[in-house]
């Protein structure tokens, strides 16, 4: 079987969702669980966007040894230099570049002719010729393109010496057997089409992503592009689990592979979903909660009968399967430990003292400890905030007849404990009004979202929230049995990341720059 190349845009396309700002640390932990997954080549940002974007795609770059780090420019020199700056040190760097040719594009954005836009194009590739081996080029709003002058621009770009040319389908307008005739009719009548791989970039804004990445792959597509989960700019992009999993299940048909490492796919998808604040929607294909929960009577009987009846997958090649130890508040650190390499976490001695003691901390209000209160627990712990400020006492007074109390006590780096007291329109509001006092800080709350990490009624919930502060805006996440105590923490985790944030280069606004 032919291999179908994995692209992975996560850390650019996806952190283009509106609310995502991953910082540096977070960006290489993703990128080396995509090292993990088996991604062929990732897209680790848009260096010319800001000094805080090009740090963040050098530190993957760095870090990140068995996959291509790829960076994003327009066909503007000063954007390729960026790139060649941010990916010094990257064991096989990949520029990518783009320039748009769909007539309303050349019209509205450009300004551009026809002839304009292969000239830019042409003399892009060739600069950046001088510095990269491997260049991929990309037509945005390809799908809206002439075909004959998208024919004449992936010809330009073979002989100026690309060596992938990507066909996106920007704005997800086109349906599956439209997009797949693009790759039919470019292979059949593009001069040296056989020297380049040609790549699939889709949106979802009509739900037919997956659909028409696949399309693709029948039709000639040597790679595949897309995020984990599925998220990006709009309605979001190309779901590789998706891809990954039905090249998986229907090889008979497709007849082409991934080199993912599938049983990473739900770890992956667990860690992109903390780190950017999305939550998987329970019924999202292949990562979702409900991905393999059968409730219908009729359901269960088939299962019980033969699994294959109702599960074209199994769960475990996604990484998901069923507890072998019963974790509680009697569990040694060695029992703790075998679990954590069980799930496929390698953890420094460090980091299991510490992971051990939040476990403790929650086995003792927990009847069982499951898998998912072992994951959420960890992936929290994994990544962390230089702590300015640390939760040390919570204490809230609530009563249907008055008004909702909050007594916080913090410690700082330097070992002082500031405590306050604050009144609030609601318990959560009194809280807040409470840590503002004690850190001599003011936010604008943008967003507070609770989920339910597993079931029941002392189920561990997981808060998030998005504080912004003049004009810049973070994030931060807290989780505990109880949804006060989680509140608190994920305040208390978005000023620590505030005040981090103002130490470093901020981020720049992209919302002027043109993305594929």
């Amino acid at each position: 079987m032919r291999k179908i190349y994995i692209f992975d845009t996560t850390l650019r396309d996806g952190e283009q969702s509106p609310g995502v700002n991953l910082n540096t640390q977070e960006k290489v932990e993703i990128g080396l669980q995509l090292e993990k997954l088996g991604v062929d080549r990732i897209e680790a940002g848009f260096p010319a966007a800001s000094p805080g974007d090009l740090a963040g795609v050098n530190a993957v770059a760095r870090a990140v040894r068995n996959a291509s780090i790829i960076g994003l420019a327009r066909s503007r020199t000063q954007d390729i230099d960026a790139v060649r700056e941010a990916l010094i040190g990257a064991q096989d760097p990949c520029l990518h570049l783009f320039l748009a040719t769909s007539p309303i594009h050349r019209e509205h954005k450009l300004r551009m002719n026809k002839q304009q836009v292969l000239e830019t194009a042409e003399a892009a590739i060739k600069y950046a010729k001088k510095y990269f081996d491997k260049i991929e080029f990309s037509p945005e709003d390809a799908g809206r393109t002439e075909l004959d002058f998208l024919c004449e621009v992936t010809e330009m770009a073979i002989r100026a010496g690309a060596t992938v040319v990507n066909i996106p389908d920007t704005v997800g307008y086109l349906n599956p057997s439209e997009f797949g005739n693009i790759f039919k009719v470019l292979r059949e009548n593009v001069k040296g089409i056989e020297k380049i791989q040609l790549s699939a970039h889709c949106h979802d804004d009509l739900g037919l992503a997956t659909a028409n990445a696949l399309a693709a792959v029948l039709n000639g597509a040597d790679q595949i592009e897309g995020t984990i989960n599925g998220i990006g700019e709009r309605a979001g992009n190309t779901s590789l689990e998706e891809v990954a999993m039905a090249l998986e299940t229907r090889q008979h048909f497709f007849q082409a592979k991934t080199d993912l490492v599938l049983s990473e796919i739900y770890r992956t998808s667990r860690l992109v979903s903390k780190l950017t604040g999305m939550v998987v929607p329970g019924n999202k294909a292949i990562v979702g909660a409900n991905a393999f929960a059968h409730e219908s009577g009729i359901h269960q009987d088939g299962m019980l009968k033969e699994k294959s009846t109702y599960e074209i997958m199994t769960p475990a090649t996604i990484g998901l399967k069923e507890s072998k130890l019963v974790m509680g508040k009697h569990s040694g650190r060695h029992a703790f430990r075998e679990k954590l390499i069980d799930m496929g976490y390698t953890l420094s001695e460090e980091q299991v003292n510490v992971a051990f003691a939040k476990f403790k901390d929650i086995a003792d209000k927990k009847k069982h400890v499951t898998d998912e209160d072992v994951r959420a627990m960890i992936e929290e712990k994994l990544i962390e905030t230089p702590e300015t400020f640390i939760l040390d006492k919570l204490q809230v007074t609530y009563s249907n007849q008055s008004v909702p109390s909050a007594i916080v006590s913090l410690r700082t780096m330097d070992g002082n404990v500031i405590e306050l007291s604050a009144l609030g329109n609601g318990s959560v509001d009194a809280i807040y009004q409470a840590i503002d006092q004690a850190t001599g800080e003011q936010f604008e709350l943008e967003d507070y979202g609770i989920q339910s990490v597993t079931q029941g009624t002392d189920a561990i919930g997981e808060v998030h929230v998005v504080l912004k502060q003049n004009g810049v805006s973070v994030q931060g996440r807290g989780i505990s049995t109880d949804i006060l105590e989680a509140s608190a923490r994920a305040y208390i985790d978005a000023i620590n990341r505030m005040i981090e944030k103002r130490k470093a280069p901020a981020k720049g606004d992209r919302g002027n720059m043109s993305l594929i």
